[in-house]
């Protein structure tokens, strides 16, 4: 593995999260009391950037807030992480993007996403290098996700969430997909894409080529907390390690201590340790001493 982590660009979501904590999800037509309320950084996009920040990599954002004192907290956030915001819009238009979330004890949670200003950004004047690896999700326009894939050429990857149909052209372009079960099951095309990582909770991970599976690792036992950012850790975390030169299985591995820290954190944006370090732990090689 290399001891020098790569750049990675996040094309996507940035929202402010609005997070109600209950004891139990309300019903249809419920009224579930005693709750406390949070507000938080949050957005697909903005948590995969931090993680890959947090744990060593140089993390650049691409996407849209709005011109208001949300948006102004989302980049400070975003910036005391260490991630790059010069090529996050600011738009007069619409209000930065709001995630209105109910966790219950568990960690599980109800989402209900108004995007704002994560709807009103575009691809122009937006370049990428040669050898750039770009992480795109689709909390943000499918034409954006698209624009990107056709403007990449380096190390290109989706997290294909929320699920949905997906044009040939992404699929075909994407050197990587990372979905849940729940989502690899609504996207019946990727039972033949290039490269597929699944994740299932409780029972690991897995990686798939061309719908053989190829390796798997175990999922590591954690206390929920929240499992908002845990996917968004286990994305960035799995870009990082493969780019690094872990193979699939130790790469999987590695990707899901992070994920466990991440659901043992009640934040959307966790702390977490650097990469090196859930590499020596999860594999008992001292990177840095290499």
């Amino acid at each position: 593995m290399s001891t020098r982590l790569p750049a990675v660009t996040v094309v996507g979501s940035i929202n402010l999260d609005i997070i109600a904590t209950t004891d139990r999800l309300p019903t249809a037509g419920e009224t579930v009391g005693g709750g406390v309320l949070q507000q938080q950084p949050g957005g697909k996009g903005a948590n995969q950037a931090v993680a890959a920040a947090r744990l060593g990599g140089s993390a650049r954002m691409i996407g849209a807030v709005g011109n208001d004192a949300q948006g102004r907290l989302m980049l400070d956030a975003l910036s005391s992480a260490g991630v790059d915001t010069a090529d996050v819009a600011v738009l007069d238009g619409d209000a930065t993007g709001t995630a209105l979330i109910v966790v219950d004890r568990d960690g599980e949670n109800q989402i209900v996403v108004c995007p704002g200003a994560n709807s009103g950004f575009s691809m122009e004047g937006v370049e990428f290098e040669a050898d750039e690896t770009v992480l795109c999700q689709l909390e943000v326009g499918l034409p954006v996700v698209l624009e990107a894939a056709r403007r990449s050429t380096g190390f290109f990857v989706l997290n294909a969430a929320p699920a949905m149909d997906l044009p040939a052209e992404l699929l075909e372009r994407c050197d990587l997909v990372i979905v849940n079960e729940t989502e690899y099951a609504l996207i019946p095309a990727l039972a033949t894409a290039k490269l597929v990582a699944v994740t299932y909770g409780k029972d690991g991970s897995a990686m798939f080529e061309h719908g053989r599976k190829v390796a798997e690792a175990p999922a590591s036992t954690v206390t929920v907390a929240n499992t908002i950012g845990a996917g968004d850790a286990f994305c960035a975390a799995l870009v990082l390690a493969l780019r690094a030169g872990l193979d699939y299985g130790r790469a999987l591995a590695v990707s899901n201590a992070i994920g466990a820290d991440a659901v043992g954190d009640p934040s959307s944006q966790p702390a977490l340790g650097r990469l090196e370090d859930y590499v020596a732990r999860v594999t008992g090689v001292d990177v840095a001493g290499q």
